[in-house]
């Protein structure tokens, strides 16, 4: 499946959509219009932008039309996590973990897992990841060792 770039307003609009599995018109403006101070139009601007970029499909039901998923939520958020850490320094990627890490509510399984997973890196992590940014004199050294 490919990726999909969406904005945070997009994101906003395809997360009630994938809360509900599928969502008429009516349904999301209202949802919407409960969080954030956006007019109709706006909200089907974003919808026409979604269904564009093929992230949703559309059904006509009566005068509604009905708004389908076509990637999932579980994808979208990691193809979006990808493609931010891969234009990310390799070096710095295990202070913004743990900076999310520290800010993120999490369950007691899912800190379980990454426990799992952290152990089992353990093993054969080297003592300092190498920075990727540039091929010579490279500042990402200096700031992490500072």
């Amino acid at each position: 499946m490919a990726s999909i770039e969406m904005s945070p307003a997009e994101w906003n609009v395809m997360r009630v959509i994938w809360t509900k599995s599928q969502a008429d018109t009516t349904t999301i403006i209202q949802a919407l219009q409960a969080k954030r101070d956006w007019s109709q139009s706006t909200i089907k601007t974003l919808l026409r932008r979604l269904v564009e970029k093929q992230a949703l499909t559309t059904t006509k039901v009566g005068r509604q039309f009905m708004y389908h998923p076509e990637i999932s939520e579980q994808h979208a958020m990691q193809k979006s996590a990808n493609t931010l850490f891969d234009s990310l320094c390799d070096m710095k990627k295990g202070a913004i973990l743990t900076n999310l890490l520290e800010s993120s509510p999490l369950s007691r399984s899912d800190i379980e897992r990454m426990q799992k997973v952290l152990a089992e890196k353990a093993q054969t992590a080297p003592e300092q990841v190498a920075c990727n940014c540039l091929a010579d004199n490279c500042e990402c050294e200096k700031e992490v060792q500072a």
